[in-house]
């Protein structure tokens, strides 16, 4: 467990920083009273591995590869090729993806269900063996899902703080050096100042528990797609929501250079009658980042939230067009996995194939983060959308 260590600081304070205390003395004139005031500094045992794992996942030209979904989730998924929701059909599936050569020049970590944290090849190889051989950090997403959030306007809150520490410790020994908590926040349901306070403070305790337990947490509050509003709408409640979430990580003491941001991209919602173009969600999403994320933090690992492959690939070229003093990037699912998937079919005999699919996305994000992408030659299947109304894993 990490430790904190204090800075004391000599200052006319009361207990708060920068108030000034006074003592009335009977018979005498206000004076003031000098206190000594304790800072916490976070200074963990874990500080250093934190801030190099970080590192490794922000590393030049490469991202996450997300591949958490739920086994519910993932049943959707086997499905839309013709394939039965079984533990065998996905651990060949997650085979395919985590034993593809070469991967690791351009994926630097990939967030994984916890039931795929413990398994193997069939031939018997752990998936966080091979991964390491690609120089790809294991990941785990260790929220428990959205309920509902009661006294708020249909919205919802998400849950797995309860026993998160033990379970970090257990995912710390089994390889895992990451984690992910997403929750969302939706903007046709207002959203409440009470969703956002709770996403916030939820991402918050996560990121602290996670941090003690040797786990880079990422933080992602997921701004919906969901709804017709334009562009500024979401970068007014984009403002507010990373406001929020970095108030409490400040409160809960969390060490920004050791965590990633998983944010939404900043665009018109997905019914809105004007889409815009890579540039202008460059622009808009960028100016969010300015204004909330310190530059302590290592990188920004973008979620695609239903865009096409090619467009959540464009998205971030855009981005990349000028420097940034974060790590731009990129921790894709279905924007990876689309084109991988239909290729595959299931089908052993196009195991090899379905593995080159994934390169090719992932080399194009790889050259994104660069700020080298053109999207010439790309498929018809790599530019269909992919959006799912009220879409969760």
């Amino acid at each position: 467990m990490a430790s904190a260590s204090f800075a004391k600081l000599n200052s006319l304070s009361s207990q708060w920083i920068g108030q000034q205390s006074f003592s009335q003395r009977h018979g005498s004139s206000t004076r003031l009273a000098t206190r000594r005031v304790s800072i916490p500094i976070r200074a963990g045992s874990y500080t250093d591995e934190l801030v190099q794992t970080a590192k490794i996942i922000a590393s030049p030209g490469r991202g996450i590869l997300a591949i958490d979904e739920s086994n519910a989730t993932a049943g959707k998924r086997l499905a839309s090729i013709g394939l039965d929701n079984t533990e065998a059909n996905r651990q060949a599936y997650r085979q395919l993806l985590l034993t593809t050569p070469g991967l690791g020049e351009y994926i630097s970590g990939s967030i994984l269900f916890e039931e795929t944290l413990y398994q193997s090849t069939t031939d018997g190889k752990k998936f966080v063996d091979c991964m390491r051989e690609e120089n790809i950090v294991p990941g785990i997403k260790v929220d428990k899902g959205l309920v509902p959030l009661p006294g708020s306007n249909n919205e919802s809150w998400c849950q797995g703080l309860d026993g998160l520490a033990s379970r970090s410790a257990e995912y710390y020994k089994q390889g895992a050096r990451f984690a992910k908590w997403r929750t969302v926040v939706s903007i046709p349901c207002g959203p409440s100042a009470l969703a956002v306070k709770e996403a916030a403070w939820g991402l918050a305790r996560y990121a602290a528990i996670s941090q003690d337990n040797g786990l880079v947490p990422i933080v992602e509050p997921e701004i919906l797609l969901d709804g017709d509003h334009p562009i500024e709408r979401t970068l007014e409640v984009a403002e507010k929501v990373w406001a929020e979430v970095f108030y409490y990580l400040a409160e809960n003491n969390v060490f920004f250079e050791g965590i990633l941001l998983k944010p939404s991209m900043v665009t018109p919602g997905a019914e809105h009658k004007q889409k815009a173009s890579p540039e202008t969600i460059a622009k808009y999403t960028l100016t969010v980042l300015k204004r909330r994320v310190p530059p302590a933090v290592p990188g920004i690992m973008f979620l695609s939230g239903g865009q096409s492959e090619v467009e959540a690939t464009l998205n971030l070229n855009a981005m990349n067009q000028t420097p940034n003093p974060w790590h731009v990037s990129f921790s894709y699912a279905r924007a990876l996995q689309n084109t991988v998937l239909k290729t595959w079919q299931g089908r052993p005999e196009n195991f090899e194939a379905a593995q080159k699919a994934l390169l090719v996305r992932a080399k194009a994000n790889s050259l994104a983060q660069l700020g080298r992408y053109s999207a010439d030659g790309e498929s018809e299947e790599a530019n269909k959308g992919m959006f799912v109304k009220d879409y969760s894993y």
